[in-house]
Order: structure tokens, then sequence, then C-alpha cells
């Protein structure tokens, strides 16, 4: 899981609220609806937004205002290929090696939220062998516009080995995000992804785009792609 400071303890989470994914993950445990769960927590840097942002979809000819845009608001390129490899080649063997993981792509996943919504899906779509499903609450699909939905979609990974979780809220910044969501469930869609066996997408009303929001609704992804 990305932004790994805000999951587990309100101390460390930039917000004073954290996700109680260990809250949610021992009760899930405890009532028989997941099996016994490793969850790492990657700590984001000053980063953040290079590090997440989908970098191939910037890359295109079309995208080049838009690359113009970020590089400008964030101090540079996207460099998420290099946090991918990180996680692929660095972070994951390495809890493979000391942890008693289950290493194969039905039993890895991949989750965040907003930023971390994004680079969740890029991670799915990149590395398809090595992760079975992503977790994506509250995407900031705006960040990139149509463009980024567009090769998103058009990059999903075939359906049958993989599972996909997104949602979304109505207020604060949550509320603009429904219709670049519809768009990406009509990929969903043609990819030939089914609803409630491989793909989800669910509307919170009156959620806002916060860890306080994502901390009431993080059973539902996590029983979704661990259940």
């Amino acid at each position: 899981m990305h932004d790994g400071q805000n999951l587990f303890d309100p101390a460390s989470s930039g917000y004073g609220v954290d996700w109680g994914i260990d809250e949610a993950i021992s009760q899930l445990v405890e009532t028989r609806q997941i099996q016994g769960t490793i969850v790492v927590g990657i700590w984001n840097t000053t980063s953040r937004y290079r590090e997440y942002m989908p970098q191939k979809p910037l890359a295109t000819a079309q995208a080049q205002s838009l690359l113009a845009q970020f590089i400008q608001e964030k101090g540079g390129d996207p460099i998420s290929d290099l946090y991918l490899r990180f996680l692929v080649e660095e972070l994951k063997p390495f809890i493979d090696a000391k942890y008693r993981t289950l290493p194969d792509r039905t039993h890895t996943f991949v989750m965040g939220s907003s930023m971390g919504g994004l680079i969740s899906l890029y991670a799915i779509e990149q590395y398809p062998q090595v992760f079975g499903g992503a977790g994506c609450l509250s995407t900031h699909w705006p960040i990139g516009q149509e463009l980024l939905v567009e090769y998103l979609g058009n990059g999903l990974p075939p359906p049958g080995a993989h599972r996909l979780y997104f949602d979304y809220g109505t207020a604060g910044q949550d509320a603009g995000y429904e219709p670049y969501q519809h768009r990406m469930d009509a990929f969903l869609k043609a990819a030939g992804y089914t609803f409630h066996k491989d793909w989800i997408t669910l509307k919170f009303d009156g959620a806002d785009h916060n860890e306080t929001a994502w901390r009431e609704r993080v059973h539902v992804p996590l029983l979704f792609l661990l259940g």
C-alpha cells in the first residue's frame, strides 16, 4: 500500500488520522472473511506526485501540454516507472525472502488512494504478472484528465486473472471524479470484466477526500480483493 505513513498510526499520519489498516485486517481475519495477510506500507516522499503519476501516458505526443503543466507544478517529470521497479525488483523480493509470504500473482495486491489509486492501476498494467489485483480509492483522475483515463483504460490486463476495485465519494475533491470513473467503467466493460466478479466500482454518497473517509470503508476493498 502506498502512503504508508498514513495506514497504521495517527502519530505518523500527515493528517492526524490513520486508515486503521491493522484493525480492519484483524477484524476480517477474526471473522474468517479473509486469510492472514501481510500489509507493506510504503511511505511516500517529497516526490510523491512524480512517483505516483503514471509515466507512459504523459510521454505520448498528445500529452505534451499536460506534461509541461505537470513539470511546472510538481517540479519535474513523472518517475513512476522507477518507483514501480523499486517495488517489483527490490521491495517485493526483500519481503518474500524475509517473511512467510505467498509470492505468486494470485496472492499479491497493490492499493492506494487519490494519486495512490492511479499508481496502483498503473502498477497492475505495467506488471500484470506480479500483481493479481489493485485497489483504487478516490482515484485522482483529473490530474491527467480524459487522456489519462483513455490510456489506462486501453491498457487493462485481460480479465479473469485480475481483480480491480474502484470507488469515489461525492464531497470535497471527490465530487469531480464521477464522470471520469464512469468512463473507466466503460473501458472495463468493453475489456470483458464482470461486475462483482473481477471488478467493482462503488459510490459513497457524502464521502470526502481524506483518511477519515477511507478508514470508514477500507474493509470493502480489502474484502473484495482478499476474500
